[in-house]
């Protein structure tokens, strides 16, 4: 299995907070953690901000406990969008834009989730968990989207924060796992404090909940969330990203290869 992830750390204003969270992150089991900047348009015109970097959040990178490495933080852009216009950010060429390593982009209506679907390059697609939706899922544009290899995101903190939300995340997070057969989803947290991280067990045993084989659950906090990254490399440069690893070869095939004479000897 890949690393877990968290992809989901919101840019908070306060850095000795977000400071905390990602510390906390780390002391979970996380390998990798994104900073997300998310900006609404219907809030008012706002422009795509730079991305924070590593270095200006953490002096030095916190550790992964039984592991010599440190966390890797990654950047995150979400888009709200409640209006086709507002879609015209993401087809301009914004040199913002290209320095985040994932696009995400939350659709508040059946039409703009069906263009995000289809149409927006983008890399993970948000569904609402603190209300009830207001359209359906439709099984052609989720399958059209899987086929393009963007994933869709499920929040858990507010399932633990209030009861009618938890209500609200159960039952969206049902209905999206039911279209999509428990494919291309990912479980994040938007958490703004330490406390509200959850580990990535836990947080695979809650996507049980919502309706995921224990194997698809923990791909949510795995192997998809690598496939996002990968997605997103593949986003920036316009080219594909290719990974290889070296299959290790069974002794008798090793053998086998061996010529006779060296053969006889590692057989004395």
């Amino acid at each position: 299995m890949a690393g877990f992830a968290e992809l989901n750390v919101p840019a908070l204003p306060d850095r000795k907070v977000l400071r905390g969270v990602l510390e906390a992150a780390a002391r979970l089991g996380y390998s990798t953690v994104a900073v997300n900047h998310v900006i609404d348009f219907k809030e008012k015109k706002q422009e795509i901000p730079k991305p924070i970097s590593s270095s200006e959040l953490l002096p030095s990178l916190p550790m992964i406990p039984g592991k010599l490495k440190p966390i890797k933080i990654v950047t995150r852009l979400t888009l709200v969008v409640s209006d086709p216009s507002h879609c015209n950010v993401l087809r301009a060429t914004s040199s913002n834009i290209r320095l985040y390593d994932i696009i995400a982009v939350f659709p508040k209506t059946e039409k703009l989730f069906h263009v995000a679907c289809t149409n927006l390059d983008v890399d993970l697609i948000c569904i609402s968990v603190t209300e009830k939706l207001p359209f359906y899922f439709r099984r052609p544009p989720v399958n059209m989207a899987i086929d393009r290899g963007i994933y869709f995101e499920v929040l858990y903190t507010p399932a633990i924060k209030d009861s009618t939300m938890r209500r609200y995340t159960i039952s969206n997070a049902l209905s999206l796992v039911q279209i999509c057969k428990g494919k291309n989803v990912i479980l994040s947290s938007a958490a703004e404090r330490p406390l509200e991280l959850r580990g990535p067990y836990d947080v695979a045993n809650l996507g049980l909940l919502f309706g995921l084989s224990e194997s698809d659950a923990k791909a949510a906090v795995s192997t998809n969330c690598r496939a996002i990254l990968l997605h997103g490399e593949t986003r920036k440069t316009a080219c594909g990203v290719v990974y290889t690893m070296k299959k290790p070869q069974p002794v008798e095939e090793e053998e086998e290869t061996l010529p006779a004479c060296k053969r006889a000897k590692t057989q004395v």
